[in-house]
């Protein structure tokens, strides 16, 4: 099965917290990272949490770790794909299209806007 959103898209979230209230709802921001066995997606500035490492020394003798935040993977089903026009999210479908190429036929699977109908 194809995957609706893919690495490098730009997604809104569009549940949870409002953003008056500290939550994410409404923010946007590109996918890192999708992780299909799971069903998430890690969103740049999207879900931030607070993570504690252990203060230690790196080989150069720069100290690492203390409190830092991080993206954690957010579920498929919370965010949605923005469409590149209207920058509104959008649902997606799937179209396949016979292209020509190199003098052979092939069945491509092309993802389109179902709120505008044009290929994303």
């Amino acid at each position: 099965m194809g995957a609706k959103i893919k690495k490098g898209d730009l997604v809104q979230v569009i549940t949870g917290t409002k953003q008056d209230k500290g939550g994410d709802k409404g923010k946007q921001g590109k996918v890192l990272k999708v992780f299909p066995a799971t069903s998430r997606v890690l969103v740049e500035g999207i879900n931030r949490v607070t993570k504690h490492t252990k203060v230690g020394q790196s080989q150069r003798g720069s100290k690492t770790g203390g409190i830092e935040q991080v993206e954690a993977p957010i579920h498929v089903s919370n965010v949605a794909l923005v469409d590149p026009e209207t920058k509104k999210p959008t649902r997606v479908g799937f179209r396949v299209e016979t292209v020509e190429r190199d003098g052979r036929q092939k069945t491509v699977r092309v993802r389109y806007s179902k709120a505008t109908g044009k290929d994303i």
